[in-house]
């Protein structure tokens, strides 16, 4: 299990963090502080993986316990949740090490999606052996790619996406409906459609609409294979 601190001065946001990351397997919220002071005392006592960071407290701030555990050579990884949405902010807790920087209010999803990526890096890292780049670079890159090049509209997250950019590129050039991927993926076939109609709209998704003898029209999609460079890099942040 993946033990992780809660670092939030607010009662309610950090009550919600708590709930948030018990619905995540894999991690344990081992404690609330409401300060750095008590989070450096917590650290001091309990074993921490992972920190759920705020930014604005009384005295002293999160970047700032963030700048000094990469100065203590702290062990500990941090995934920065705040209201903060300068850009200095966002390039010092980057530069110090955060692992993920969510602004508030966030969606379930986005947070689950953090977790899945930390969770998916720690178990490359641990399992004992030599590490490939091929092991590495779907973490690296393609993540990388999902999350700052591809503008998703409103409604849409990474993290579904990913299941269906996999089943999407399994089929290759075969056709295939809401309701194939729908029952590969256990999503809902609403929700797939939401996703395929996006893909195309972006051209990366070619549709057809065949009609069954009860009359009832059959949309059939096909991956554009010009665009397959596309969909390879939404297939990110798989849930193992």
């Amino acid at each position: 299990m993946i033990k992780t601190l809660i670092v939030e001065d607010d009662p309610m946001v950090a009550k919600f963090n708590r709930v948030y990351v018990e619905k995540v397997e894999g991690f344990e919220p081992v404690g609330m502080v409401t300060d750095v002071k008590q989070a450096w005392d917590f650290l001091k006592e309990n074993t921490v993986d992972l920190i759920l960071l705020d930014v604005y407290m009384k005295n002293t701030t999160g970047l700032e316990m963030l700048m000094e555990m990469r100065k203590t050579g702290s062990p500990v990884d941090a995934i920065v949740i705040t209201a903060a949405n300068d850009n200095q902010s966002i390039q010092t807790a980057l530069r110090y090490g955060a692992v993920d920087y969510l602004i508030k209010p966030f969606h379930f999803d986005r947070f689950k999606e953090s977790l899945l990526r930390y969770r998916h890096k720690q178990e490359i890292i641990e399992k004992g052996e030599s590490v490939t780049q091929a092991d590495l670079d779907p973490f690296l890159l393609q993540s990388q790619r999902v999350s700052s090049s591809v503008e998703l509209p409103k409604g849409l997250t990474t993290l579904t996406f990913s299941h269906i950019a996999k089943q999407i590129l399994k089929k290759k050039q075969e056709a295939f409906s809401a309701a194939d991927i729908a029952e590969k993926t256990g999503i809902s076939q609403v929700s797939v459609r939401k996703y395929l109609h996006y893909l195309v709209d972006s051209d990366v998704l070619e549709t057809d609409v065949i009609y069954q003898s009860t009359g009832r029209p059959l949309h059939q999609y096909r991956l554009n294979p010009e665009k397959a460079e596309f969909i390879q890099s939404l297939q990110a942040a798989e849930e193992q």
